[in-house]
């Protein structure tokens, strides 16, 4: 175990920016709804198009499918895949997933074959739930459960006892790894309750509205359906589809949306080009990547202090671990804030926790944490360790982010490694480098972000050919085998050779110095 050095002001500051603790339920997410739902029966629970139903009608449903689950072999600790669009049977699989004591794995049937045997396999599952009669053939290792066609054994059914604890898994998320290989995130039912439960950042609790517009392979789900549901409030759902800010406006109003998480992209989106959208909304949050200062600066304007919250948080955190409230007009950037409840945040530099003003890896610790990765007890070791800070023992995430503590706040100041942030999806460009070196015809690859002139951050891949026949046509046809497309390179170049640094490493400046423009996603080869 580290035992870290601090001054009396590292000490001083960290004590008073770590003083979040608050009662957090010692229950399970179907112990914590079931109290709710007996509190609430005739209150919407979630809103569907011009259907809503209320807690009473979701908790009947849950009990039935839960009872069908363990019918088939699902039980404390079972691991069900969840293949399935933005409906009210997605929240009822979830829940009923967890009253029957499984642990539920969010995929994306438009993953690669590959991506998704590998996923299956690292989390040992053998079920699924699942709303199209296709993936019983897409799926043929599983037991795939299809909901969502009447049956006649519909009737009501008992709560089960799945006999489980707080400490006990809740769900599995899998994102970027750096070696190719997706990493699995466990997320306890502790951690979620950490999440919703008397929240400093957000309101919730009944007569709020939640919009449910994230995949629910996205972690932010995790906030959007379980910030609802958990507090007596309604999670509104975003129709299938693609996203058009049309149809986003006419949910927000008919749904009587009242909180949203919107990420970075998206919020900048809005902001540029149909504000009004967000009018009837309190509060919206918005992360995934840093803020671009411009956006809430104009957001501030239009709708004053107090509505748009800058929230920072990893998938090993459970969704937010950091949340800035905008206040007052933003300064020279925006802040990711300071912890949620029962949350911890430590900026460690070597061994030595940092002063205010001083820029150091912010580390996070709390119930919100994840077990570690699955699979993997080394990266887990690395990644997550044990520290004693100021007397007290405690276990900590190493986020790969630096942060500085300026006026009780933790500013944003890059990152230690190559993980990025793309329209909120969490990629390591290690993982895409490493698809490309398997690529027949490239000689060596370099993966970056760059400005896509329109003010987004967009991946770009430059790679020198080791065969002359080697075409960008090719290079996609080889990474939609094994890669999900926002992890695609929207501009990939083909160069001569690779401009070396001093040290050896690609110069990132003089490649793009040298090629400014490359080949975009329409097509436009080298």
């Amino acid at each position: 175990m580290i035992t870290l050095s601090a001054s009396p002001a590292a000490l001083a500051a960290h004590r008073l920016l770590n003083d979040t603790a608050v009662e957090c339920p010692d229950r399970t997410i179907p112990e914590v709804f079931d109290g709710i739902a007996a509190r609430y029966p005739a209150e919407p629970a979630v809103v569907a198009g011009a259907r809503t139903y209320t807690y009473a009608e979701l908790g009947a449903a849950a009990d039935r499918l839960s009872a069908r689950l363990v019918g088939v072999g699902v039980g404390h600790g079972t691991v069900v895949a969840v293949s399935m669009g933005r409906t009210f049977d997605l929240i009822v699989a979830l829940l009923a997933i967890l009253k029957s004591g499984g642990v539920y794995l969010p995929i994306d049937r438009t993953w690669p074959a590959s991506r998704l045997a590998g996923i299956l396999a690292e989390s040992d599952c053998l079920h699924a739930v699942s709303d199209e009669l296709a993936d019983i053939a897409r799926l043929p290792r599983l037991a795939v459960l299809v909901v969502g066609e009447p049956r006649a054994d519909d009737r009501s059914a008992p709560a089960i006892d799945a006999a489980c604890a707080a400490d006990d898994l809740a769900y599995i998320v899998f994102t970027s790894g750096s070696t190719g290989v997706p990493k699995g995130v466990p997320i306890s039912h502790r951690a979620v309750n950490r999440l919703v439960h008397a929240p400093n950042y957000v309101e919730l609790g009944p007569g709020v509205r939640i919009l449910q517009l994230s995949a629910v392979i996205f972690d932010a789900a995790t906030f959007e359906i379980w910030g609802a549901l958990l507090t007596g409030g309604a999670c509104v759902l975003y129709p299938g589809g693609r996203l058009s800010l049309s149809a986003l406006e006419r949910v927000i109003v008919a749904g009587g949306v009242t909180t949203t998480f919107l990420t970075t992209a998206l919020f900048n989106t809005v902001v540029d080009e149909r504000p009004q959208v967000l009018d009837p909304v309190r509060t919206v949050l918005s992360g995934g990547e840093a803020q671009s200062l411009p956006h809430v600066m104009r957001a501030f304007e239009r709708w004053g202090p107090g509505k748009v919250v800058n929230a920072y948080g990893p998938t090993e955190c459970t969704t937010f671990a950091l949340c800035y409230r905008v206040d007052i007009a933003p300064g020279d950037e925006v802040p990711i804030g300071s912890p949620l409840q029962n949350t911890g945040v430590y900026l460690i530099r070597g061994q030595r926790l940092c002063e205010p003003g001083v820029v150091g890896e912010i580390c996070l610790a709390g119930p919100g944490l994840a077990d570690g990765y699955l699979g993997a007890p080394r990266l887990s070791a690395r990644q997550f360790v044990r520290c004693r800070i100021d007397g007290v023992e405690c276990r900590l995430y190493r986020t790969g982010d630096r942060g500085t503590l300026v006026d009780g706040r933790i500013l944003f100041r890059g990152r230690e490694d190559d993980q990025v942030k793309i329209r909120g999806f969490r990629i390591e460009l290690g993982e895409i480098t490493h698809q490309l070196g398997r690529c027949a015809g490239i000689g060596q690859c370099f993966v970056t972000v760059v400005d896509d002139g329109a003010g987004e951050r967009i991946l770009a891949a430059f790679l020198s050919a080791a065969d002359p026949a080697l075409t960008v046509a090719s290079v996609r046809a080889h990474l939609a085998k094994t890669l999900p497309g926002y992890m695609i390179p929207s501009r990939i170049t083909v160069v001569d050779t690779m401009p070396l640094g001093p040290t050896g490493k690609v110069d990132r400046a003089a490649l793009l110095a040298e090629n400014p423009s490359g080949a975009v996603v329409s097509g436009v080869e080298r």
